[in-house]
């Protein structure tokens, strides 16, 4: 292999951005505006209630918008009538979450065409405010999509959302999550780079009928107050919608349609490259979600084998496995075809590419704890003494082995979000943990890593982005290297580097739900039943000398005792107490899950039937 690692690395780092963002690279193909919804535009960013509007059709203060199509269809599905909608409820976080299909008993739908498009006309006018656009030069959005069934309806609703704010639209079609970020990064006006903002549908590894929305500008992705600004908003808009504006709209979108094949651009992007993986077989298992360009479009011209490869084409019925990384079924999935092909490597991603792991020649999993702990080795190795963050149910055997194995005791083990008596941990939620990152660099604590035990990993170098892509090129590079450097062994190289982590015998996690209905909330929320629950559980806790909480813990209660811990936090939505407890044997976790029993029994409209069958099994 010709070439030092340096330039290796390079290569290996720019074809996982050239081919994640592959759907920055549209053709310019334009069509006429959509008419606006109801005779009306909105402009003007507001928190709440909007009345900025326009005339029917544009004024001479407003560009005529475009959408520009890449590999983009529309849908010919009837809109339907304009219904009352709880916009608030579609909020997940930093995400919007719906159902978008129907068919599934109890689950009606939620994100129908119209709700999108109020949704989409409402980020617009966020963006157009937060961006003070200037009305001669309209702002850019891209929309990109997963391969759920939903997918292209919901773009084509996106899209004319967009434009009846006034803004132009990128349509990419299939994309990923990383994609979609990308596209407001990259500089390059032939593939109309950079957008101002960028929209990606997609519902990560939930099931077929559901479907949502991720929002990014050139500052990363949207936060929950945003997210929230946004629906009270759409609201607004929503009941502004008349049932002959939006069929008109649909009408004249379909008629004006063009298409145009983006992997051209892909192909050209993977061009004359070195190939620094030739010899390494890996495998890649999709899922068949948007992850399948990996095998061909990253490994194969970085001259790796990837026969074997599995569910690379989208389906968004899920036919084979769900697309998650922390899946049982899919982890065996990949498993099995790596041992089968005997690869070096087995790497798999869920639905939309922000979350991956991997699986090594001899069968072992790299997710959940052993991918934070792989992931922490490589980058310190190339930071020693940064900070990682994490989340709050990572295992007391990853502090061990960062301060053991890694030397962390003797930099910044005292910052480090690694759980442990004696240092903090914060909360889950993939944006949680990457907004910690920011704000620790911001205050002069240097941290490259922020990664959750779900697999959405950031980096600093990759401006903060899960995704799941960019962590496999990492790992590969690791490989890369060691072979470079003259180190055989396949990836018993990534093996070597979590040699040490201590892992419990019993992982588990129950969720103990609140029945919302039950006389006992007296009228009160779910949240402030939960609150509750957590109260007289650490009261508990600190009655029992065999059991030691937490000193500092940013969510829920985490208590150590018999060789393990447990922790019962409240869902940010749901009305559910997740109890997340690790022990060395089976009857030590029943301990901690009698601990935890003993407590929540007061508390009759707690659901603990799975915790109870648990501690029964003993």
């Amino acid at each position: 292999m010709a070439g030092s690692w340096g330039p290796m690395r390079i290569s290996l780092y720019q074809i996982s951005r050239d081919c994640c963002s592959a759907a920055a690279a549209p053709y310019n193909h334009h069509r006429n505006l959509l008419p606006f919804h109801g005779g009306k535009t909105l402009l003007a960013w507001r928190s709440g209630i909007s009345s900025m509007h326009l005339p029917k059709y544009q004024t001479a203060f407003v560009k005529r918008p475009s959408i520009y199509y890449c590999n983009a269809a529309l849908s010919t599905t009837a809109v339907p009538y304009i219904d009352k909608v709880d916009f608030m409820k579609l909020q997940n976080g930093s995400d919007i979450r719906g159902v978008a299909v129907p068919g599934v008993e109890g689950e009606p739908v939620t994100l129908t065409e119209p709700v999108t498009e109020a949704i989409a006309a409402a980020f617009s006018a966020w963006l157009s405010e937060k961006k003070k656009v200037d009305a001669s030069k309209p702002l850019k959005v891209s929309v990109g999509h997963d391969s759920r069934i939903s997918a292209q309806v919901l773009q084509d609703a996106v899209s004319r959302g967009i434009t009846s704010a006034g803004l132009d639209v990128v349509q990419y079609g299939l994309a990923s999550t990383p994609a979609m970020f990308n596209s407001t990064l990259t500089e390059d006006e032939a593939f109309l780079c950079p957008v101002d903002g960028a929209i990606m549908i997609t519902a990560s590894h939930l099931p077929y009928n559901r479907n949502g929305f991720k929002f990014f500008t050139n500052a990363g992705g949207l936060g929950k107050a945003d997210i929230k600004n946004i629906l009270e908003h759409a609201v607004d808009i929503y009941n502004s919608f008349t049932d002959e504006g939006l069929m008109k709209s649909k009408r004249e979108a379909s008629e004006s349609l063009k298409r145009v094949d983006y992997m051209t651009a892909v192909r050209k992007a993977a061009g004359n490259i070195e190939k620094p993986l030739e010899g390494f077989h890996v495998v890649v298992d999709a899922g068949n979600g948007a992850g399948g360009f990996f095998a061909e479009k990253v490994l194969q011209p970085l001259g790796a084998n990837t026969s074997g490869s599995q569910f690379l084409e989208p389906d968004g019925m899920f036919p084979n496995h769900i697309p998650n990384p922390e899946d049982k079924t899919a982890m065996k999935a990949i498993t099995q075809a790596v041992l089968e092909n005997k690869a070096d490597l087995g790497i798999i991603f869920d639905t939309d590419v922000d979350r991956s792991a991997a699986v090594d020649s001899t069968g072992r999993e790299f997710n959940r704890n052993r991918l934070i702990a792989l992931m922490s080795a490589i980058v310190l190795e190339e930071h020693p003494g940064t900070t990682i963050v994490t989340d709050s149910v990572t295992s007391d055997g990853l502090t061990t082995f960062i301060e053991n194995k890694l030397g962390m005791q003797k930099t910044k083990m005292t910052h480090c979000l690694f759980p442990g008596e004696s240092t903090p941990r914060f909360k889950r939620g993939y944006k949680n943990v990457i907004d910690e990152a920011v704000r620790l660099n911001s205050v002069g604590e240097e941290s490259h890593l922020a990664i959750e035990t779900s697999g959405h990993g950031a980096l600093k170098e990759n401006h903060w982005l899960d995704d799941g892509a960019y962590l496999m090129v990492k790992v590969l590079n690791k490989l890369a290297s060691a072979r470079a450097a003259g180190i055989a062994g396949g990836s018993k190289v990534l093996t070597d580097l979590v040699e040490g982590l201590q892992e419990p015998r019993v992982a588990v996690e129950l969720r103990l739900k609140i029945d919302q209905n039950h006389p006992d909330l007296k009228g009160g929320s779910f949240r402030e039943y939960g609150e509750a629950v957590l109260k007289l559980l650490e009261n508990h806790v600190e009655s029992d000398p065999k059991l030691q909480k937490a000193p500092v813990n940013y969510e829920g209660v985490r208590v150590s005792g018999f060789g393990g811990w447990f922790l019962l936090r409240l869902s940010l939505h749901d009305p559910v107490l997740p109890l997340n407890f690790e022990a060395p044997s089976h009857e030590d976790a029943v301990k901690l899950g009698l601990a935890v029993a003993s407590a929540v029994k007061e508390f009759p409209a707690l659901d603990t039937s799975a915790l109870d069958k648990f501690v029964q099994t003993s």
